[in-house]
């Protein structure tokens, strides 16, 4: 008999046979992404199989997948930690679109992050380790491994974990943490009780803290002497108020006073103190909530520092504004600029952070770049005579640089490798090496090949490892 269109058979119909469900061999987990390793079906059915998705169902709900065009391993990029499951489907297009196998064996991988701190005298409990002892190489804060986004500053730490549940520690004498009291604490307690923080963000030397949640909305709390929260205020919050009634933020940064925001629309508002036109709106007037800078609509990230800040657009440039005694706009001199102002003509840099009176930043070729004062080896640029550094200066030759951070007197940085990096000052052991000397280049902490998150404060420092089982 002679099969027509659909594998309609003369005299009949006959019902087409969907490919066998592909074979997960196995799944190689980091934090938020996965290597997925499958075979082919041992029978395809009515056909050849044209394609195949792996999926992957996170402990969040969502869901990603990627398609191949053969067995193999598939590279997948998640964006939630926790608990995730794994499937294959082979698809076959041999009598028309869309005959599907089933799903056949699965892998569950577990993926988190475990917390570590060190540095500072930790007087405030600002380390998180329930007590007020130093620590000069990192030490691991409480049992959890499902650390999501952290934010170190000068006298607290703040952490949001996999499943949205922010948490705060340190200083409180402000209101700072957002508890609702003035009370220190010194291991992390969680704010409130909600379950949809995404990212938290707070100033080196300032007692004002940022977050935005998983439905778009930024909140604010703490000191508020020139407006920093955003509320419209000067009013000191001990407990989260929201900023604005905006739905889209994506990102935000807190400075020494300032603040910054950016949507998803990709404009950048900032807010709070402006005295060496650090908010970028071309004049010195302070604002007590959020005022967009220029007409740009292409903002990707912002960093901010003690009274300057960076940002980067999505075509790779990278803008700088504010206070520049030490030449950490980057401009070749000492001249502070109250609006955005091009550093160079590069259309390549890709990761930013503001350090106290410095900058890091890291290129799409991987190289690692530093700016601003050196007095204590911040910049990583392995100079003798410490000196401030006015334009991007290459750190070293490597181009396997990844992530950055930059806090008062210090830098720190992973590779692509998963190893973690750190310099400048080390009276505190802020380094993390295990000594309380400077170092004026990279030198690597521990031996560990998974580090995953960093953040910087001011003599202080917290870094995430990645875990999986």
């Amino acid at each position: 008999m002679a099969k027509g269109p659909g594998g309609i058979i003369s005299g009949g119909f006959q019902t087409l046979k969907a490919p066998d469900a592909p074979t997960i061999d196995s799944v190689s987990a980091g934090v938020l992404s996965a290597d997925v390793t499958f075979s082919a079906p041992a029978d395809t059915g009515a056909g050849s199989v044209d394609s195949y998705v792996i999926t992957a169902k996170q402990s969040d709900g969502s869901g990603v997948s990627e398609t191949a065009s053969a067995a193999g391993t598939v590279s997948l990029t998640l964006t939630a930690g926790g608990t995730t499951t794994f499937a294959a489907q082979a698809i076959s297009n041999a009598f028309g679109p869309g005959q599907f196998s089933g799903f056949g064996n699965s892998s569950t991988v577990f993926s988190g992050q475990e917390l570590y701190t060190w540095g500072r005298n930790n007087d405030e409990g600002q380390l998180g380790l329930n007590d007020t002892v130093s620590r000069s190489s990192p030490t691991q804060i409480g049992a959890l491994t499902t650390w999501a986004s952290l934010e170190a500053s000068e006298d607290r730490g703040f952490g949001v974990s996999t499943s949205g549940e922010l948490y705060a520690w340190g200083r409180n004498d402000t209101g700072q943490l957002g508890l609702g009291d003035t009370t220190r604490r010194s291991s992390p307690t969680q704010v409130g009780a909600l379950t949809n923080w995404r990212v938290v963000r707070c100033g080196s030397n300032t007692g004002t803290t940022h977050a935005i949640k998983t439905d778009g909305t930024l909140w604010g709390w703490g000191q508020n002497f020139d407006g920093t929260i955003g509320d419209g205020t000067t009013i000191r919050r001990s407990s989260p108020v929201q900023v604005g009634a905006l739905t889209n933020w994506s990102t935000a940064s807190s400075g020494d006073g300032q603040a910054f925001a950016i949507t998803s629309g990709g404009e950048l508002y900032s807010w709070g103190k402006n005295d060496d036109g650090q908010l970028g709106q071309n004049d010195t007037t302070n604002r007590s909530s959020p005022t967009q800078v220029g007409a740009l609509t292409t903002w990707s990230n912002v960093s901010s520092g003690g009274d300057h800040t960076i940002a980067i657009t999505t075509d790779g440039k990278i803008y700088a504004w504010g206070g520049n005694f030490a030449g950490q706009l980057g401009q070749g001199n000492t001249t502070l600029k109250s609006s955005p102002t091009q550093i160079g003509a590069l259309t390549n840099w890709s990761k930013i952070d503001a350090g106290g009176n410095h900058c890091h930043s890291i290129k799409t070729d991987g190289t690692l770049w530093s700016w601003g004062q050196n007095n204590d080896g911040q910049l990583g640029l392995n100079v003798s005579n410490l000196t401030d550094v006015s334009s991007p200066a290459q750190a070293g030759s490597l181009t396997t640089w990844a992530e950055v951070s930059g806090g008062d007197g210090n830098g720190m940085a992973i590779k692509t490798d998963g190893t973690l990096w750190s310099w400048g000052y080390g009276y505190y052991g802020n380094v993390g090496d295990g000594q309380r000397t400077a170092r004026s280049s990279p030198v690597q902490i521990g031996a560990e090949t998974n580090w995953s998150l960093i953040s910087v404060g001011n003599n202080n420092a917290l870094a995430a490892i990645g875990t999986t089982s």
